[in-house]
């Protein structure tokens, strides 16, 4: 369970601690989900101890000491802790380098030959991550206008709609037609250049004075306008400076912007070198934007226009050519794509295709992962309310509200389902089916670009397709991880015991101590025998006692039907509570007695399996054939003698009748390392069963019956 946290600003100064100070931070910026860390050395990072702490869910290292933690929702709130915390008021800037500094600038180098690789796609990450919020936006205000399209209030596709209408309608388009310039903004930011002269040099060529010569009716001279005859397009060039010039509208383009500040971050660096520091100010941005401006226009431009007509109209040629090959390959691969942060490329191209093709059919395909992610986290929320799982609950809640509402899959994946390995194929699953559908009933596309939630569904079309296939995706999903669950049978016994070891907390009793998981691992091994050997037939009547010695007078035999423990060690049979141990006083490990031995002679209390022989020889599990799952424990605290004075004689694996030795106990050895005696005998899956019935207060030899079991 993770640490938790004391206060508010606990977490960011916890956080600061693990990353290794505020000196370790070169830069730090935020998603919508994660904060994003330059470090300067990234072996400082104590990653155990930030995957620990309550709000944290993951830690994403990454090449070139880079480092993601996962924070959720509250990642701005964070964010803006660790910023005004007093030891970060000179972090998170750069600081001269040291010796440690190079070493690890070196070290980074050669962490890999593809950091290049990370570099490239954390350079399209960051020009579009802040944009998040404001393309969210935009995309609910569309999907309002789409709503009152479907219900008649208005035809936004009018050419005579209404000053009102036409004024909703920027309201939307204003964030996709100056998106270009947005992301020259933040690209530049990104390679630390003046983001203001990318900013400048991409709005230059999308000023009225640029985009109306695109118009043949404008006057201007040195224009020339023809058209393709195939395409059915306009082609407009201009003759400027005796040299001819491809005329774009670049509205809404953004791999334009991205090459133009590529090469805009070379030429701005080589003038800082040229000039002197004292004259950088006047001179660096005016000579970058003398440069740039013509160099975008002429070249930069044009060819980032072609490459990304170009890959829309590769994946056009797919979705026409091969529409359920398509539909199957875009939900399939975005559940790889989106973790590493290599689905920002397909998301340029849905708004490269809006833009020239005046509709997107990648986001239609789209839609059925998210919601076989949105879905798989029902599935995770139905099974934490079913099993009392307050955290995973209020994890769960949260990220399926960002998704449903917001369309933003990451805390799902990075709080839920990169955590459950379980979770991935059967999220896929319901990813296929949705593709198929899509694909079969002959493919979904939208006019505008939106994030996939339920609030955005009438922007897509034909809208019934599109409902159908997401609502498959989410319930086959959904219904997938609730049925098989996303825990372990082995997990989820463990987790089991660890919530009624915390309710028991709060009701003030005894709980799980730190120093007794071991003993809940015995236990969830057990179950997960019973859970992955499946249904085995019923045995019939009580466990075979194999010549024991017979119970003395008054002794409680098993009444009715029932199974029959019989007691694993000759001594004085007491409940739970009298053990002096918590682990066992609370029932997390089960129902069952311990007993005061009057030897070391410890023998199986039962006919099974023994799922579990611990290494140290002082706890065994044993599966019936019935699935009852017994554990023996020997002494409290006993695994701390790692094994001296206990001479096992079983393996695991073995099958076992009642009566057969398990291991010889020294007893004394047992006593002078100070811890007690007392064996204990629980039935892990108490809560499956009708009754566990214990029978104290009596002095037993081996084979007795001392516990009665009902199904």
């Amino acid at each position: 369970m993770n640490t938790p946290t004391a206060g508010p600003g606990a977490l960011a100064e916890q956080i600061l601690r693990g990353v290794g100070g505020p000196g370790n931070i070169e830069s730090l910026t935020h998603c919508a989900t994660r904060l994003r860390f330059q470090l300067h050395d990234g072996e400082k990072v104590d990653q155990a101890a930030l995957d620990a702490l309550d709000g944290v869910m993951a830690t994403v290292p990454q090449s070139g000491d880079r480092l993601q933690i996962v924070i959720g929702g509250a990642v701005a709130r964070v964010y803006s802790e660790i910023m005004n915390l007093p030891s970060m008021s000179g972090g998170g800037t750069p600081r001269p380098q040291s010796d440690a500094d190079v070493k690890a600038a070196v070290r980074s180098k050669g962490r890999g030959r593809y950091a290049w690789v990370d570099n490239f796609f954390e350079y399209l990450s960051d020009s579009f991550r802040p944009l998040m919020g404001v393309l969210l936006g935009s995309s609910l205000i569309i999907a309002i206008a789409s709503v009152l399209d479907a219900l008649g209030v208005v035809d936004f596709r009018a050419a005579d709609k209404s000053a009102t209408w036409v004024f909703v309608d920027a309201m939307w388009r204003s964030v996709l037609y100056f998106l270009p310039i947005m992301v020259a903004y933040n690209a530049a930011k990104k390679l630390k250049i003046d983001p203001w002269v990318g900013a400048a040099v991409m709005a230059a060529v999308m000023t009225p004075n640029f985009t109306g010569m695109l118009d043949p009716k404008s006057g201007i001279p040195g224009i020339t306008c023809t058209t393709n005859g195939t395409l059915g397009t306009q082609e407009c060039v201009a003759h400027v400076f005796g040299l001819p010039m491809q005329l774009n509208d670049y509205g809404g383009q953004v791999f334009v912007p991205l090459l133009m500040v590529a090469v805009l971050a070379l030429v701005y660096k080589g003038l800082q070198r040229i000039f002197p520091e004292t004259v950088h100010l006047v001179f660096v941005p005016f000579f970058s934007m003398l440069i740039m401006i013509p160099i975008t226009a002429f070249l930069i431009g044009p060819m980032g226009v072609w490459a990304g007509n170009g890959l829309g109209s590769g994946l056009s040629w797919l979705n026409g050519n091969a529409p359920i090959v398509f539909a199957i390959m875009i939900p399939l691969l975005y559940p790889f794509l989106v973790p590493l942060g290599l689905h920002w490329p397909l998301n340029a191209l849905m708004l490269v295709n809006i833009n020239t093709l005046g509709y997107d059919f990648i986001q239609g395909p789209m839609g059925a992962w998210n919601f076989a992610c949105f879905g798989a986290t029902a599935g995770v929320l139905l099974l934490s309310i079913r099993h009392r799982e307050k955290e995973m609950r209020q994890t769960s809640v949260g990220a399926l509200a960002a998704g449903l509402l917001g369309g933003i899959s990451e805390p799902s994946l990075y709080g839920i389902h990169l955590r459950f390995k379980r979770i991935y194929p059967r999220m896929l699953v319901g990813c296929l089916v949705g593709g198929v559908i899509v694909g079969v009933l002959g493919g979904v596309d939208t006019k505008a670009f939106a994030f996939t939630s339920l609030l955005t569904i009438p922007v897509f079309s034909p809208m019934g397709t599109y409902g159908i296939a997401i609502t498959a995706s989410f319930f086959v999903s959904m219904a997938l991880v609730y049925f098989s669950d996303f825990r372990t049978p082995q997990e989820r016994v463990q987790a089991n015991a660890e919530r009624d070891a915390a309710e028991a907390a709060a009701r003030g009793e005894a709980v799980v101590a730190a120093d007794d998981r071991e003993l809940v691992g015995v236990g969830a091994t057990a179950a997960a025998a019973t859970a992955t050997a499946g249904s085995a037939s019923a045995s019939a009547g009580s466990a075979s006692t194999a010549g024991a010695p017979a119970s003395p007078a008054g002794a409680p035999a098993a009444a009715g039907a029932g199974l029959t423990l019989a007691a694993p060690v000759a001594g004085r049979v007491v409940g739970l509570d009298e053990v002096g141990d918590p682990v066992f006083a609370s029932r997390a490990l089960g129902e069952g007695v311990g007993i005061e031995p009057a030897d070391g002679h410890v023998v199986a209390p039962v006919d099974g399996e023994l799922v579990t022989v611990v290494s140290t020889g002082h706890a065994f599990g044993i599966r019936t054939a019935d699935g009852v799952e017994v554990l023996i424990h020997i002494g409290i605290d006993t695994v701390r003698m790692n094994g001296e004075g206990f001479d096992v004689r079983v393996k695991s694996g073995q099958q076992v009748s009642a009566g057969d030795l398990l291991v010889e106990v020294d007893l004394d050895a047992v006593r002078a390392a100070g811890h007690p005696t007392v064996t204990l005998m629980t039935v892990t899956n108490t809560a499956d069963l009708a009754s566990v019935e214990p029978h104290t207060g009596q002095d037993v030899a081996i084979g007795a019956p001392v516990v009665t079991v009902r199904r």
